[in-house]
């Protein structure tokens, strides 16, 4: 262990002098009298950086529900399936029976589990319908 420690050291001292030494020539190179003929361009090292590039986060799209667990309210649920076309009752923000049997039927169509409830999977399809402006209803013909 001391002929370690005694290695250490001995390392250290040796280029602690050796750096002193090139201290002295830099500073004796100083004092000198500078001449235009005397001056070279110093010599350089290449150096290749790297880089890194971030992707720009992609732009959110007005019509698509928002990324990550959301919950919906139930005035975005009504308001979502009245612009597709499957609810027809007022916007209140109570689901009752006419809203839940909406959902169900959206789910249907939409090859979803038809359990009435507007989970995660559901609203993933349902939310593009949040923003769009409700289709107009086919006319009958008489």
């Amino acid at each position: 262990m001391k002929r370690i420690l005694f290695f250490v050291l001995l390392s250290v001292l040796t280029v602690s002098l050796a750096s002193c030494g090139k201290k002295e020539t830099a500073l004796e190179e100083l004092q000198e009298p500078a001449s235009i003929e005397g001056l070279t361009a110093p010599e350089t090292e290449t150096v290749e950086a790297t880089a890194t590039v971030v992707a720009p986060a992609p732009a959110a799209s007005e019509n698509l529900p928002p990324a990550g667990p959301y919950q919906p309210t139930n005035i975005e649920i009504q308001t979502a399936l009245k612009n597709a076309n499957y609810y027809t009752g007022p916007i209140d923000g109570k689901i009752g029976p006419l809203s839940k049997e909406a959902i169900k039927k959206f789910q249907q169509d939409n090859g979803l589990e038809a359990d009435g409830k507007v989970g995660s999977k559901t609203w993933a399809v349902l939310g593009a319908s949040l923003n769009k402006p409700a289709a107009p209803k086919a006319k009958k013909k008489r």
